[in-house]
């Protein structure tokens, strides 16, 4: 079964989710701190981690900044803040989720096992599919999970691989919004479509990094997103009317 991390430093709400996923059946780690949170997932390379915004010492969006690069696992953010400007610096640096306290234990559940499940069936995906999917000089190693543009590694978390996959896999092919959740999130994911734009933002930006990368993301007005290759297009440009700076 998964081994989740809860990072809290409420003793309360980790002990009421350790008890309500180990009813669950899973193997649960607690932590109090954000220095603890770092350590125990480079140790113990959890699953899953629920992480918690405000902690002592480090909070939650450093925890999140240092361990995105290193670990490919989902990541439920919690916190007490709600607006949308909160929501959005957390999938910025990498949170797939984002719950606001007080929270549903049925909720949080629900959303653990999606994730978890997500991350499944995408193994699953990438081990029944060809082991390397290649454009010009970008490639991407689907035994290794690993991505490469020419001699460089491109460093992703788990939810920009799956959606580079996707997108790559489809190449030319306009992709809607609604298509990109169901496939690259699930059928039970919980919230609304900006997420993608978030993630693509994330991805764009990667990209740009490599001069010789040989494909750009497209906006594709009132649908969604199209990966093509970057010598059969004009210099991309952002869609102005993006509620997502990129």
């Amino acid at each position: 079964m998964a081994k989740i991390l809860v990072a809290d430093d409420d003793p309360n709400i980790r002990l009421l989710l350790q008890k309500q996923l180990e009813y669950e059946g899973y193997t649960v780690l607690t932590v109090a701190s954000g220095r603890a949170a770092i350590d125990t997932a480079r140790r113990e390379r959890p699953d899953l981690l629920i992480l918690d915004l405000m902690m002592p010492d480090i909070d939650g969006l450093e925890v999140c900044r240092t361990v995105r690069p290193e670990l490919v696992m989902p990541i439920i953010m919690l916190t007490a803040k709600g607006t949308d400007t909160d929501k959005v610096v957390g999938l910025a640096i990498g949170a797939d989720e984002y719950i606001t306290k007080p929270f549903s234990l049925i909720e949080l559940t629900a959303r653990v096992k999606a994730n978890l499940r997500r991350v499944d069936r995408l193994k699953r995906s990438l081990v029944e599919s060809h082991n390397r999917l290649q454009i010009d000089g970008l490639v991407i190693d689907t035994d290794q999970h690993v991505v490469t543009i020419g001699d460089e590694t491109l460093e992703l978390p788990f939810k920009e691989y799956s959606l580079l996959y996707l997108l790559v896999s489809n190449i030319g092919k306009a992709i809607s919004r609604d298509s990109i959740l169901y496939r690259v999130w699930g059928d039970d994911f919980f919230g609304d479509d900006r997420v993608v734009d978030v993630h693509i933002c994330r991805l764009r930006e990667k990209l740009e990094h490599f001069p010789g990368c040989p494909i750009v993301i497209k906006t594709v007005r009132g649908v969604g997103y199209r990966c093509m290759k970057a010598a059969e297009t004009t210099q991309f440009k952002p869609a102005a009317a993006s509620s997502v700076p990129c």
